[in-house]
C-alpha cells in the first residue's frame, strides 16, 4: 500500500510538473536545442585536433566522415592544409565560439523557462490559499506555509534553472561520445569508460538515501520558520509574560535540530564528491595510461589518444553530476510533494445554487445545530429571527458558540442541522462572494494590514471623504488626525502602532465602509 502510495504521488509530482512548465515550453525545447548544439560544437574540438595531429601534421588516415574529405580533397588534400595551416585554428575557434554561443543561449533561455516557472508557482499557491475553504488555515501553520510558497518554490525553480537540461546534456553526451569513441577503437572505449557504470551506481544508490535526509532537513527548516513567525507575531505576549528565555531555549532547539539535520545532509553529500571526485581522476588516469601504452604499440593514434583523453573527461564529470543532478531531483521531488498537498487541498465550492439576490438583512436560524466534531454540537436547536433594523444582542458564557454562529451566518461552516435564511433564500443557495459581501463583520481579534490608516479602512475601495465618515461613526476620527500623518499615518504589522482599542475602531470603520445591509 505504501509502495503504491509513493507511486501514486510521483505521477502527481510529475503531472504537477508538467502544469506548471506549460507556459515554458518553447524556452525549454529552444535551451535543449541550444545544448545539443554546444556538445556537438564541443565534441568536434577534439576532433579537429586529431585531424590536425595525424592527418595534416602528420602522415596517418583520417577519420572524418566521406563527404568531408571530398570536400577537403576538392581544395588541394593534405598538402593544401599543411599550406594553409590556419584553417584548421580557425576551425578550432570557429566551434569554440559556437560551444560559447550556444551555452549563452541556453542558459538565458533556462533561466526565463525557470523564472517563469517560479512565478506561475507562487501565484498558483497564493490564488489556491484565497480560495480554500476557512477552516483549512486553522489546521496549518503560517510558516510552513510561508517556506512552501518561498523555499519549496525556489528549489524547484533551481532544478529547472540548474539540472533539467543537465539530465538530457548527461544522456546526450554519453551517446555522442560512445559513438565516436567505439567507432574509433572498441578496446580503448571500454576501459575510457570502464568506470562509468560504477559512477552511475553510487550516484543512483546515493540518490536513494539523501532524498530522506533532504525530506528531513526540508521539514525542520519549516519548523523553524513555524517558530520564528509565531515568535514575532506574538512578541507582545512574549514580552508581557517574561517568557523571552523560554522562546531562545525553543528557537535554540529548533536551529540546532536543522543544523544537526543539515550537517548530517552536507556529510552525505562531502562523502559523495570526494568519492566522485577521486573515482573521475581514476578514470582519467586509466585512460591516459591505456593510450599512451596503445599509442606507443601504433594500435591507435597520437589524435586519438587526444580524442579518448579528452572524451572521458568530458564524459567522467557530467555522469558524476549525475549524482548531484538525482539529489536535487529528489529534493525537487520533495517540494513539488509538499507544493501539491497546498494545490490538492480542495478549494471552498459552492453547495447550493450560488443565486445573487438583492439581500435587505432579514435573518432566520432555523433549528440550526453545528459542531466541529460530529459528535459534539456547540450549537443545538438554535432558532430566532432578526428583522431589517433591528439590533440583536447575542450572549453566552464562554465556548458557548457565539462566534461559531456569526461564522455560519457568513458560511465560513456549514451547520450540521437546521437552515439558517436571509430574506427567505437558504444561505447555501447565495454564492459565498455575494452573501460575505452583503455581511459586515469585525473580528474579536481584528487583523490591520502593515499599510496606511486610510488604506485599512478604505480596504473594499472606499474613497477619502467615505473613510472619514465611517471613521467619525466608529469614534476614532479624533485620534487619526492626532496622527503626525494623519489618515496616511502607516500601522505597524498587525497594527502594532496602535492601542488595543484603536485598532478596535478601525476595524469597526472598515466595516463600516461596506454599507452592509447586515452588520
Amino acid at each position: 500500500m505504501e509502495a503504491s502510495a509513493t507511486q501514486k504521488n510521483r505521477r502527481l509530482n510529475f503531472a504537477l510538473l508538467k502544469r506548471l512548465t506549460r507556459g515554458s515550453v518553447g524556452y525549454l525545447a529552444l535551451g535543449g536545442l541550444c545544448l545539443i548544439l554546444a556538445i556537438a560544437a564541443a565534441y568536434i574540438v577534439p576532433i579537429v585536433t586529431s585531424f590536425t595531429i595525424d592527418y595534416v601534421l602528420g602522415d596517418k588516415p583520417s577519420n572524418l566522415p566521406a563527404f568531408i574529405m571530398d570536400i577537403i580533397d576538392s581544395w588541394g588534400g593534405r598538402d593544401f592544409l599543411r599550406s594553409h595551416l590556419y584553417i584548421c585554428a580557425l576551425a578550432l575557434i570557429f566551434f569554440t565560439i559556437l560551444n560559447g554561443v550556444a551555452t549563452y543561449f541556453r542558459r538565458s533561455c533556462i533561466a526565463n523557462a525557470s523564472e517563469t516557472v517560479a512565478m506561475t508557482t507562487r501565484n498558483a499557491l497564493y490564488e489556491h490559499l484565497q480560495a480554500v475553504p476557512y477552516d483549512y488555515h486553522k489546521h496549518v501553520s503560517t510558516g510552513d506555509l510561508v517556506q512552501r510558497c518561498t523555499s519549496d518554490v525556489s528549489t524547484v525553480r533551481r532544478f529547472i534553472s540548474m539540472q533539467l537540461l543537465e539530465m538530457l546534456r548527461t544522456i546526450v553526451m554519453v551517446v555522442i561520445a560512445a559513438g565516436i569513441m567505439f567507432s574509433i577503437n572498441v578496446k580503448m572505449s571500454l576501459i575510457s569508460m570502464a568506470l562509468l557504470p560504477v559512477l552511475f551506481g553510487v550516484s543512483f544508490v546515493y540518490f536513494k538515501g539523501v532524498k530522506k535526509q533532504f525530506t528531513l532537513s526540508d521539514e525542520a527548516e519549516g519548523v523553524l520558520s513555524a517558530t520564528l513567525q509565531e515568535n514575532l507575531t506574538g512578541v507582545r505576549v512574549v514580552r508581557a509574560f517574561g517568557q523571552q528565555k523560554d522562546e531562545i531555549e525553543k528557537f535554540d532547539r529548533c536551529s540546532r535540530d536543522f543544523r544537526d539535520k543539515t550537517f548530517h545532509l552536507s556529510k552525505m553529500l562531502a562523502v559523495y564528491w570526494g568519492g566522485s571526485d577521486a573515482m573521475g581522476y581514476l578514470q582519467i588516469a586509466i585512460s591516459l595510461m591505456a593510450g599512451i601504452i596503445m599509442a606507443v604499440k601504433g594500435e591507435i593514434t597520437l589524435g586519438n589518444m587526444l580524442i579518448f583523453t579528452t572524451y572521458t573527461g568530458m564524459l567522467t564529470w557530467p555522469v558524476r553530476q549525475l549524482g548531484r543532478i538525482l539529489a536535487d531531483l529528489g529534493k525537487a521531488s520533495v517540494s513539488l510533494g509538499r507544493i501539491d498537498e497546498i494545490l490538492s487541498a480542495p478549494a471552498e465550492e459552492e453547495p447550493g445554487s450560488a443565486l445573487k439576490p438583492e439581500i435587505h438583512g432579514k435573518v432566520e436560524f432555523k433549528h440550526v445545530c453545528f459542531g466541529y466534531d460530529r459528535f459534539d454540537d456547540v450549537l443545538s436547536d438554535i432558532s430566532f429571527t432578526a428583522n431589517p433594523g433591528e439590533t440583536i444582542a447575542i450572549l453566552g458564557s464562554t465556548g458557548s458558540g457565539k462566534t461559531s454562529l456569526v461564522q455560519l451566518l457568513q458560511r465560513l461552516y456549514t451547520c450540521t442541522a437546521g437552515e439558517i435564511d436571509i430574506d427567505g433564500v437558504n444561505i447555501n443557495d447565495i454564492e459565498h462572494g455575494h452573501l460575505r459581501k452583503n455581511i459586515g463583520i469585525v473580528l474579536q481579534e481584528p487583523f490591520l494590514f502593515s499599510r496606511s490608516v486610510q488604506e485599512n479602512i478604505g480596504i473594499c475601495g472606499a474613497d477619502h471623504a467615505a473613510v472619514c465618515k465611517a471613521a467619525e461613526t466608529a469614534c476614532i476620527a479624533a485620534d487619526i488626525e492626532q496622527f503626525a500623518d494623519g489618515y496616511q499615518t502607516m500601522v505597524g504589522e498587525r497594527g502594532v502602532t496602535l492601542s488595543g482599542g484603536q485598532k478596535q475602531r478601525v476595524a469597526i470603520a472598515r466595516m463600516l465602509t461596506k454599507k452592509t445591509p447586515i452588520m
